[in-house]
């Protein structure tokens, strides 16, 4: 069921940045309700509702919540379409050149999830004049707070130093009044910990509404939050990472014990999460997912468009496809597997994957649509290197994401062309691969080395299963696919290099790449290596550099500069 999204779709569809507060204003007729009606459960159920509906009314194709627009940053992944003046500003993130603090994306995503958490303060603020009459008061709040923390979560991956709405009373002036300085690093993630900890103290085990967040969500989203705020980067004047907080990787550990996730676990098959038929929606590795939905009584449903830039242009099926967020050849070599079915790390870019000679990890052909390869799986649209797999002419590649597209044989089903293309595909925010792997991360870190690699392999042996979709590919199309354990006995540095590693194999194409190599402290030495290795592949990289403590977060926006007064303070670098 997606019933919380599809209530009030068509109903703030219209007006989606507006602030909850201001939609009544101005759709309620004045002196027709008192304030005990205002204030009546039903009214605060849907000002709940209308807070989870803005996280899918107000995504966007250029700002979209997924993030892939900004991943075009990472080593995943090229920014695809026409050429580079085709999106130019993201062209600039992506070779970290030129970038202003005036470019429109820079603004607008700001500007987009401060409008969100506008509408859920608003619904925390209705919901706390409620009496006690409102039965759900309590587990209604932890949601709306689980809402808030998501929304300064990805606000603080971005921009580093955020103003943090956490008082759903502010005032106008006190709004305007806002610093964003007044807290650390640190003390900043510590305000995202304790909305998500009223969360997890209210939150149900299991929720009757699929889209609503449920008390193994909420701890799986605090133990992201602690593996962010473990690597502190709280040097004013840097953005480097100084130390590694063990009592917030014990936080982690305590928050992805296996007991909190009874309900949940690894699909059979990689594929199954991403697949738009309704058997697979909200599937056991699902822990938390941005819902969407067809056929629900308005034209095209309450349908994903942020991903409508991404589908390949191909004739007679997904014509006017813009083909970008194109996988990296980088990427592709990433997946390769030596003789023992293990990762090849360091020396995996030491040369191009080969599909008839090299071992592959079967994740890649889930990941990564590859010429000579069938599309979606689907052997009706092979793929080729030609202008139709490739809008760019090449100098994109050719190669096509998969995670994010569906088979064009459910075109009119789960693929619909409005504007743009779109989907009904449920978008999971939280899946239970992560938190294995952060359980991984914070095991290795804190030396416990068997522990971490144990967790790592649980991940590798699903791996080697998923090939329900591919099982023929050896046989029709010479590929090789081979996936091992890891069996031996490892140095610290060796486990967190194979997490490091793991992590992109698993949730390659996500968008979690750029923010997990920050949070590391390693985006300056890969993504510069990677842009000399890349050159060959993707032309644009010949300028292209990241410069350290500075390209690590977008720039405050100019216009919320002008705006503050001297509030804000601008982010570390020559912007």
């Amino acid at each position: 069921m997606k019933t919380i999204y599809r209530t009030i779709c068509a109903l703030f569809a219209i007006g989606s940045l507006m602030s909850c507060s201001s939609f009544l204003d101005e759709h309620t007729p004045q002196g027709t309700l008192s304030d005990e009606q205002v204030k009546s459960s039903d009214n605060a159920e849907a000002m709940a509702v209308s807070a989870y509906a803005i996280f899918t009314s107000s995504e966007d194709i250029n700002s979209s919540f997924s993030m892939w627009n900004f991943d075009v940053r990472s080593d995943d992944a090229y920014k695809g379409g026409s050429g580079t003046s085709d999106g130019d500003v993201f062209h600039q993130l992506e070779v970290q050149q030129g970038v202003l603090t005036t470019n429109w994306n820079i603004n607008d995503m700001w500007v987009r999830l401060y409008n969100c958490i506008s509408r859920v303060n608003s619904a925390i603020a209705l919901i706390n004049s409620c009496d006690e009459s409102f039965t759900a008061k309590h587990q209604r709040l932890a949601e709306m707070k689980f809402l808030r923390a998501y929304a300064h979560f990805l606000l603080k991956r971005l921009y580093k130093n955020i103003p943090f709405v956490v008082d759903e009373n502010l005032t106008y002036d006190d709004y305007n009044a806002l610093s964003n300085r007044t807290y650390t690093n640190d003390e900043g993630w510590q305000l995202i910990v304790n909305d998500l900890m009223e969360a997890y103290e209210n939150l149900p085990v299991v929720q009757a509404d699929k889209g609503r967040p449920t008390k193994a969500a909420a701890a799986a989203f605090l133990a992201k939050v602690y593996l962010y705020k473990a690597y502190r980067q709280d040097d004013v004047a840097t953005n480097q990472v100084t130390s590694i907080n063990q009592q917030d990787l014990e936080k982690v550990i305590e928050f992805t014990t296996p007991s909190l996730y009874a309900n949940y676990g690894l699909e059979d098959d990689l594929h199954n999460n991403f697949r738009p038929e309704e058997q697979y929606e909200n599937g056991k590795e699902s822990i938390w997912a941005i819902q969407y939905s067809r056929n629900d009584g308005s034209t095209y449903g309450n349908l994903n468009w942020s991903y409508g830039l991404i589908p390949p242009n191909i004739p007679g099926a997904t014509d006017g496809g813009c083909d970008f967020y194109k996988p990296s050849q980088n990427l592709v070599n990433a997946y390769r597997t030596g003789a023992d079915g293990l990762p090849l790390l360091d020396t995996f870019n030491n040369k191009d994957y080969d599909r008839t000679a090299d071992n592959a990890d079967p994740r890649l052909f889930l990941t990564v649509g590859i010429p000579g390869l069938p599309y979606m799986f689907n052997r009706n649209y092979m793929m080729e290197e030609t202008s139709i797999w490739s809008r760019s002419n090449g100098l994109y590649g050719y190669n096509v994401s998969l995670k994010h597209n569906v088979d064009p044989a459910l075109i009119g089903q789960y693929l619909i062309k409005g504007s743009y293309w779109a989907t009904s595909m449920n978008r999971i925010v939280l899946r239970y691969a992560d938190v294995l792997l952060m359980r991984a991360e914070a095991y290795a870190q804190l030396g416990k080395t068997a522990e971490a690699v144990q967790l790592v392999n649980q991940v590798r042996n699903r791996a080697a299963g998923s090939t329900q979709m591919i099982s023929n590919y050896p046989t029709l199309y010479g590929v090789k696919m081979y996936v091992q354990n890891y069996k031996g006995t490892y140095s610290q540095a060796e486990v967190v290099k194979m997490v490091k590693m793991e992590r992109r194999l698993e949730l390659g194409m996500e968008s979690e790449r750029f923010f997990d190599l920050v949070r590391w402290g390693d985006a300056a030495t890969v993504l510069n290596k990677y842009y000399a290795e890349e050159i060959p592949h993707c032309a644009i990289y010949s300028n292209a550099h990241f410069t350290s403590d500075k390209d690590e977060y977008l720039p405050i926006p100019f216009e919320q500069i002008s705006a503050s007064n001297g509030h804000y303070t601008q982010n570390v670098g020559n912007w």
